[in-house]
């Protein structure tokens, strides 16, 4: 007689609070991916209230950042939102549609942004943003940090939990992106020739169509099944849009552990022009 082996499968689970308050979620980056992520948190907001949530969500959007020609090719912005800031904007946009009072703060979040959240959604574009996000007031007291970025063709979403006094009690704390790839918050590795696109060809060159929203529409899925079932067996996910693959990351401190060491040796053996491009930080 054969005995079948049993899997354990680890779970995160969510702070009851979570589900008891409203949740303040901050945007930070209201480019292609930040805007994609704009654009679905309302459908969010409504399926928490339906399911029985007694608040849903409450937003801001931060980016100091201004719509420019170029946004209005890959970006949803209009030609007539030229020089308007782009939190505002998106922020403006939600609330007239859905009824709802989100804020847009037209400023970079840095260690002198001083509001209270919950979620850290980062969807910025470099490491030295990352780096900003890491020591903002709002990161160190937030829950959840929940990072987005791609490269051309690729790109990741991680929700992480920092090493806060909120995540002291969790005998299982979610690593934050910078906590498996350290690389992605040192400014040292951005590319000097990062600039934003002038040109409507230059910027659909330097990325896939629809990556920003593939990535974006994946990470509210997954905040969708934490909402509702209130846990989850995987806190991201690995996204190759040239060959379709997809790849999950596991709640298990066993393949974080595999992660960060694999990731060290790639880092010894990979020449710094390589190493620059190692996950989706050039690029949201």
């Amino acid at each position: 007689m054969t005995t079948a082996s049993v899997i354990t499968r680890l779970e995160h689970t969510i702070p009851d609070r979570l589900l008891e308050e409203k949740v303040r979620i901050t945007v930070v980056g209201c480019g292609g991916t930040g805007s994609a992520i704009a654009a679905g948190l309302p459908y969010l907001h409504q399926a928490m209230l339906a399911l029985g949530h007694p608040y849903g969500l409450d937003v801001t959007f931060v980016d100091g950042d201004r719509v420019s020609k170029a946004n209005c090719v890959r970006q949803p912005f209009s030609v007539s939102e030229i020089g308007l800031y782009k939190a505002t904007v998106l922020a403006s946009r939600i609330n007239l549609f859905w009824g709802l009072a989100w804020k847009g703060s037209p400023y970079f979040l840095d260690e002198a942004w001083r509001g209270e959240t919950d979620i850290v959604i980062g969807c910025v574009d470099s490491r030295k943003a990352r780096n900003g996000i890491m020591g903002s007031h709002a990161y160190w007291n937030s829950v959840y940090w929940l990072d987005i970025g791609n490269n051309a063709d690729t790109g990741q979403f991680i929700l992480g939990q920092p090493d806060n006094r909120r995540a002291a009690k969790d005998q299982m704390r979610l690593p934050t992106v910078a906590d498996l790839f350290p690389e992605v918050i040192d400014p040292k590795l951005d590319r000097k020739d990062t600039l934003p696109s002038c040109s409507a060809v230059e910027a659909l060159q330097r990325q896939e169509p629809f990556v920003n929203q593939t990535l974006a529409y994946q990470a509210l899925a997954m905040l969708a099944r934490l909402f509702r079932y209130g846990r989850l067996s995987y806190h991201g996910g690995f996204f190759n849009i040239a060959s379709g693959r997809t790849s999950s990351l596991q709640v298990d401190p066993a393949v974080w552990q595999r992660i960060v060491a694999q990731n060290q040796q790639t880092l010894k053996r990979a020449p710094e022009t390589k190493r620059r491009r190692r996950l989706g930080a050039e690029a949201s």
